[in-house]
């Protein structure tokens, strides 16, 4: 990995780069995503059915584009029973996690007769998009199903590409199973963004849609939004490194390597105090990148997107931190803790040498639906609230609205509302 001084230079260059993978720097794209919006709109199914069998091989039609309960029962079947038997385990600690974000109606009263309060009420259908693709995803079922369902959510429904056959992976149909999803359709990409957005023939229209996908995923929701709800519109994955002298740089280099080889759009950075640790770090990616099943992948990652960035002090390499605004941060210093407290911007935060990233993304129980591109800055992880809406209510009786009409008829006065004054004001001739 190429090693660079940290400089505000430096820094402007890296965060450049960065925000080029940004679904928001590929327009080129956008006019073919609106495309196929307006097509499924006018056509439904069968601009759905054209699409599968265009993007994904398959020949899709009413009778089986959604799974049926004899597809679910055979990918038991084939699915590895120790599988099994994880994802039971991690649904336990992501939804005794999510369980800890569930908010409740509340309610506030006075002798006087004023109520103020704010009810809560779960989405009524949620659509969830799992992709295919390069690799399979039952991580990702349990991440955007089960918040839903801790909500409270009444309907799920799940979309993912099918294969060639026609078959989703097995551990997508066993995680979407375990984790309560009502319905799977075989659709993907950006056809299945609008058939969820607008509805068709055969899949229903939801309130909000969730979960990953590739470019075309990623635009279709931004184009739908506003339609319908949507979680973020996630870019590439992201990992950074916060690390001083006391780290382990095997560990690092494994860590680093986890992530770059999601895409070769995905980007591995380590911020360090210590030009030693940056030189070991940088062997061993070297050894790591050569055993690795998806060494090609990982190699054009860590061209285009890998930085060890060597900083004078602690307080630059958490300046640079905060600027970047990683999806995943790792802190491996001395007193992890503490340096986390100088935090503001990441999505996810694993502390010390055995907090590797990988246990956020399948079992340690927060969920692993992170911002991106630096939207880690003003934007949280995937949780509960993102399946709720919040009414506020009000009631008043004449006594406690007498003590203040006065009031309310003048600051409506003063904006030029006469009716709104007026609406006050009939109650009290």
């Amino acid at each position: 990995m190429r090693i660079l001084t940290l400089s505000e230079d430096t820094k402007k260059d890296i965060l450049t780069n960065l925000l080029k993978r940004s679904p928001n720097s590929y327009g080129e794209y956008e006019g073919r995503v609106a495309a196929i919006i307006d097509d499924i709109k006018a056509r439904r199914d069968e601009a759905v059915f054209e699409y599968t069998k265009k993007f994904d091989g398959y020949d899709l039609d009413s009778e089986n584009i959604l799974v049926a309960d004899e597809e679910i029962k055979a990918a038991y079947d084939e699915i590895d029973p120790k599988l099994v038997d994880i994802i039971r385990k991690a649904l336990v600690n992501i939804r005794d996690y999510h369980a800890k974000q569930k908010r409740n109606s509340w309610f506030d009263a006075n002798e006087k007769g004023t109520i103020l309060g704010q009810k809560i009420t779960p989405l009524k259908r949620v659509g969830v998009y799992v992709p295919g693709g390069k690799a399979a995803y039952p991580s990702s079922v349990l991440m955007n199903v089960v918040p839903a369902k801790v909500a409270g959510v009444d309907e799920i429904i799940m979309t993912t590409p099918p294969s060639k056959d026609g078959k989703i992976y097995c551990g997508t149909l066993v995680a979407a199973k375990e984790a309560g999803v009502d319905k799977i359709y075989k659709v993907g990409g950006a056809q299945a963004i609008a058939s969820l957005a607008f509805g068709t023939d055969s899949i229903p229209k939801v309130d909000k849609i969730v979960g990953p996908g590739n470019i075309y995923v990623a635009l279709a929701k931004k184009a739908v939004y506003g339609q319908v709800g949507i979680d973020s519109i996630a870019g590439p994955s992201e990992i950074m490194v916060l690390a001083d002298e006391t780290a382990n740089p095997r560990y690092v280099a494994a860590d680093l390597l986890s992530q770059a080889e999601h895409d070769e759009l995905a980007s591995a950075i380590l911020v360090t105090t210590s030009m030693e640790l940056a030189n070991k770090v940088s062997e061993e990616v070297t050894k790591f990148v050569n055993e690795l099943s998806r060494k090609a992948i990982i190699e054009k990652s860590i061209e285009n997107y890998g930085y060890i960035l060597v900083a004078e002090s602690m307080e630059e390499a958490i300046s640079v931190v905060n600027e970047i605004a990683s999806e995943h941060l790792e802190i491996v210093t001395k007193d992890p803790f503490q340096t986390m407290t100088k935090i503001r911007n990441a999505g996810a935060i694993f502390l010390g040498e055995y907090s590797s990233e990988p246990l956020g993304d399948y079992f340690a129980g927060p969920n692993h639906v992170l911002p991106t591109n630096g939207t880690a800055k003003f934007f949280s992880p995937l949780e509960v609230d993102d399946f709720i809406k919040k009414s506020s209510i009000i009631s008043y009786s004449r006594e406690a609205l007498m003590d203040i009409h006065d009031d309310i008829e003048a600051f409506a006065k003063a904006e030029g509302l006469t009716a709104h004054a007026n609406s006050i004001k009939v109650r009290f001739e």
